[in-house]
């Protein structure tokens, strides 16, 4: 259980912060800047949720945040095993598959597109446009943290995942893709 009694420790103070096995680390170094990513679009999600209201789609969004802040620890535990323990927490292939199963769900009513789709349309779907455009900024800098250091194939898995799951939802907020904003490539020519 987390506990916060202090919110400022001074630590960081020196530009590092600290990591979960106990080590620190600059603030800018690809780690932390995959976490804040993360973060980042953890928070674009939370600003999706607003425009939403209550209901099965919050919900999820809800769930994924969870998840968000799971692959945060996991990225904040640096090392090669990437098994979950009481001690470690780290993204599962169990969660990827939740993913998966909420992509199927959601495209299965959706006509096959037929152009690419513009961000947009009404104000929750653009919100889950801007969600996955963050997302895939936070999959970029998890990519490069693993060009580098080693990251749990899992985690690289549930962030690809997300983002296909943030566009097809924004394609049912919009009418189940009747309101989708459609690409015209050349239009202003």
């Amino acid at each position: 259980m987390v506990k916060l009694n202090r919110i400022y420790t001074r630590t960081g103070d020196d530009g590092s912060t600290g990591l979960v096995d106990g080590s620190r680390t600059a603030k800018h170094a690809a780690r932390i800047e995959a976490i804040g990513a993360v973060d980042e679009a953890n928070s674009a999600i939370g600003m999706a949720i607003a425009a939403l209201g209550r209901g099965t789609n919050c919900d999820t969004l809800i769930q994924i945040q969870n998840d968000l802040f799971d692959l945060g620890a996991d990225l904040a535990t640096p090392g090669e095993d990437f098994e979950p323990s009481a001690a470690v927490l780290r993204i599962v292939p169990d969660q990827v598959a939740w993913l998966e199963g909420k992509i199927d769900a959601a495209n299965a009513g959706l006509e096959p597109l037929t152009s690419f789709v513009l961000p947009g349309g009404n104000e929750a779907a653009a919100r889950v446009h801007v969600a996955r455009a963050s997302v895939r900024r936070a999959e970029r800098t998890m990519a490069a943290l693993a060009d580098a250091e080693p990251v749990n194939p899992a985690a690289l898995a549930f962030i690809n995942r997300l983002s296909d799951y943030l566009f097809v939802l924004a394609r049912v907020l919009n009418d189940n893709g009747e309101s989708d904003v459609k690409w015209v490539p050349g239009g202003n020519r």
